[in-house]
């Protein structure tokens, strides 16, 4: 199977978005409580829309909790609180496309999509370039962040391989209606770590750079950015899309460069590059094989 072309631009566009989302992240978390801008978030994401979308007609309750659970909890708090504790944009971003590995190998643990050789000669190039962005990069980073950042990535992965498997026909839908189980999870969350001071506090925190960050997040990265990428879940093996997702941190040194007159480095060029090949490698996997076959007679077919 292959990507087409409007599905490949589609993804690409999104993980771009994604790249500049972190740094609306970190605009958010300038005045709001990490706790409660991913409550607000997904609060946004849920309300008033559950009130005009149907709930998604093949999706029970559990599933629609679990998965808003993972994504809501999981993934974002999780990324926001250690983003809050130190771990910089740039890191977090690097750190949570770890999860196109880990959603490889559960598909292929759980699902049995396969994996061959040319799977992983990208892994290695992209792994390698995004280990190199980490060595290069000049903001420190803490074990806790970092290990928090892995888990969060376990997450993601996790969401996406219900996708796989329940295959949502309302995608729209489906994430609304997760998002009203993300809620309360959150809150309790919030109200076991803080209390109620986050909530005293919100109208003297509230600014406008915490208002664009809140609509960005809950209405370009969530609804938008996951209705494109989990319905190309739902179509394409996980090989296929899973690593575009390594675009993120791409997008993000690349955007620091464009419009922040960041410099970019040789090295870091390399390391861009790494990253690129991989994913080149990824979603051309089939027909690299096929010609690998061709040019050595009598070897078995690794697909």
């Amino acid at each position: 199977m292959k990507l087409k072309k409007i599905d490949l631009l589609a993804g690409v566009l999104v993980t771009v978005i994604w790249g500049c989302n972190f740094s609306v992240i970190g605009l958010g978390l300038k005045s709001l409580d990490p706790f409660l801008l991913t409550l607000l978030r997904f609060f946004l994401c849920a309300i008033p829309l559950a009130l005009f979308i149907k709930k998604p007609p093949n999706i029970g309750y559990r599933t629609l909790a679990l998965y808003g659970v993972l994504f809501g909890a999981g993934l974002w708090w999780v990324v926001n609180f250690a983003m809050y504790n130190g771990l910089s944009p740039g890191m977090s971003s690097v750190f949570l496309q770890f999860s196109a590995f880990f959603t490889i190998v559960l598909s292929s643990l759980f699902l049995k999509e396969k994996i061959n050789a040319v799977h992983g000669a990208g892994m290695l190039l992209a792994g390698a370039g995004l280990l190199m962005m980490l060595y290069l990069a000049e903001q420190s980073s803490t074990t806790t962040g970092i290990l928090l950042v892995l888990l969060a990535a376990l997450s993601w992965s996790l969401c996406n391989l219900i996708v796989k498997v329940k295959k949502p026909q309302s995608m729209i839908a489906f994430i609304v209606w997760s998002s009203l189980f993300s809620v309360p999870a959150i809150l309790i969350m919030t109200l076991f770590a803080e209390g109620l001071r986050p909530f005293r506090n919100l109208l003297d925190d509230f600014t406008w750079g915490a208002g664009f960050s809140l609509f960005f997040q809950s209405y370009i990265t969530t609804i938008l950015g996951y209705w494109v990428w989990n319905n190309l879940m739902k179509h394409y093996p996980a090989s296929l899309v899973a690593p575009l997702s390594l675009i993120v941190p791409v997008s993000g040194v690349l955007t620091s460069y464009l419009f922040f007159d960041e410099r970019l480095s040789p090295a870091q060029g390399l390391a861009i590059a790494l990253v690129l090949i991989g994913i080149a490698i990824f979603i051309n996997s089939e027909r690299i094989a096929r010609r690998f076959i061709k040019a050595t007679p009598g070897t078995a077919s690794p697909l």
